[in-house]
């Protein structure tokens, strides 16, 4: 409880008449006990009559587990064992590092109403176990003069995890439809590298899928058919270095990495292949051997969740030797990393030259919508200009980076954050399409 700006102004404007009547009207002190008495009195009638805290309870539940990027709903009930609510409750919450609530969230029970329910929407934009450790309200007693403040401890955890929500939905399984057994075979030439039967040749058809010899000795035209090959060897390689720390809309970089990923290998999981994990960043970190079926990526998802941005800088030259010396088999490499400048990328070039001779290397890009904003500034000034043309320099330099990388033979998807799943995962479709591993 604390005085509210009504009983301050009034303590202040008292305080001030007292010191001009005690100057001016020495006799008016009896007047003067008068006034104060008169408003202690109103202070303790205020008190008595208002809604007491100890007369509250408190009711509130938080799911176990959410998704970076979402919210997860903060629910529970206000309530009041016997008379009416006050008109008005502010709801203030005490939160971990990674989740946020609303600036202001207002409570209005109905008129005489005992209870009130609430849901307060929680951001989640950390990985890990966050807690909410309180959560206090604060109303006005009934004359206005003081804010009461009840406050309890609910410590209620709430478990961070990447966001899967794409593969819950079954938005990837969709996405993959063309690549499935018994949904949708890949037929046209270029398309698929495996066989997998033989069928009269009709008009229309690419003439190149004849089978000569076997049309030789049926003495009929015979076509062969090909579908998406399976059990390719996939390695989802994320850097945790400090530019992935770097937040993108309401996410890191990291974060949105880890979310593609594992968006990927699930993906990766329905289409037959087998993935694997790496991360890196000064020093090589830890390596999941490629594996198939869903335990790969139960494996791959609990590695994300405890992976955490580091402060140091990223080597790509170990980072990418070790991961060059652990690969034994042609595998399709899919390298989340980031840089600031051409100079920084040199080293990433170069070892991404090496990868390629025996691999096929996707480099996933994010890019930064705030450098695109600030490259097209709505106003004309010196500022503003100046910001321009440094956003400029950084997306041209960016851009020779991609394009030499191109020139390398290095598949690079430079899309937003918010529709890097999707591209990804349609970039994985028609890699396994054109038989590119």
């Amino acid at each position: 409880m604390r005085p509210s700006r009504r009983l301050i102004a009034l303590v202040l404007g008292l305080a001030a008449l007292t010191i001009v009547l005690m100057v001016v009207l020495r006799e008016a002190s009896g007047a003067l006990f008068i006034v104060w008495g008169g408003l202690l009195a109103a202070a303790v009638l205020d008190l008595i009559t208002s809604v007491s805290s100890r007369s509250l309870s408190l009711e509130a539940d938080l799911p176990e587990h959410g998704f970076t990027g979402l919210t997860a709903p903060l629910t529970g009930t206000v309530s009041r064992a016997s008379g009416a609510l006050p008109a008005r409750f502010e709801m203030r919450l005490t939160l971990d590092d990674g989740l946020t609530a609303p600036s202001e969230v207002i409570l209005t029970p109905d008129a005489g109403a005992t209870s009130v329910p609430f849901d307060v929407p929680i951001a989640m934009t950390r990985r890990g176990p966050r807690m909410l450790h309180t959560l206090g309200l604060r109303y006005i007693s009934g004359m206005g003069l003081f804010e009461i403040l009840p406050r309890w401890n609910v410590n209620l955890t709430l478990t961070v995890l990447p966001n899967i929500q794409p593969v819950l939905s079954g938005e990837i399984q969709a996405q993959l439809l063309p690549l499935m057994d018994g949904l949708k075979s890949t037929t046209l030439r270029g398309e698929g590298s495996e066989f997998h039967q033989l069928r009269d040749f009709t008009a229309g058809m690419d003439p190149r899928t004849i089978d000569w010899k076997r049309s030789a000795r049926m003495n009929a035209l015979v076509a062969r058919e090909t579908r998406a090959e399976r059990n390719h060897q996939i390695m989802i390689c994320v850097d945790h270095g400090h530019l992935m720390a770097q937040r993108v809309g309401a996410l890191s970089k990291l974060d949105h990495a880890i979310n593609a990923g594992l968006a990927m290998t699930w993906a990766g999981v329905l289409g037959g292949d087998n993935v694997g994990f790496y991360t890196f960043g000064a020093r090589p970190g830890q390596m999941i051997a490629p594996r198939s079926g869903r335990t790969a990526f139960a494996r791959i998802r609990a590695a994300c969740a405890e992976l955490d941005e580091s402060l140091s800088e990223t080597n790509h030259t170990l980072a990418m030797t070790h991961l060059h010396g652990a690969l034994s088999r042609r595998s399709l490499v899919i390298i989340f990393s980031d840089f600031v400048d051409t100079t920084t990328a040199e080293l990433l070039i170069e070892n991404m030259a090496v990868m390629t001779r025996q691999h096929l290397v996707l480099y996933v890009a994010m890019r930064d919508r705030a450098i695109e904003d600030l490259a097209r500034p709505d106003t004309l000034s010196m500022d503003a200009i100046s910001r321009a043309i440094s956003a400029t320099h950084i997306r041209q330099e960016r851009a020779q980076v991609l394009d030499r990388l191109r020139r390398l033979g290095v598949q690079c998807l430079d899309t937003d954050p918010e529709s890097l799943t999707p591209d990804l995962v349609s970039r994985y479709i028609d890699i396994k399409l054109q038989g590119l591993i």
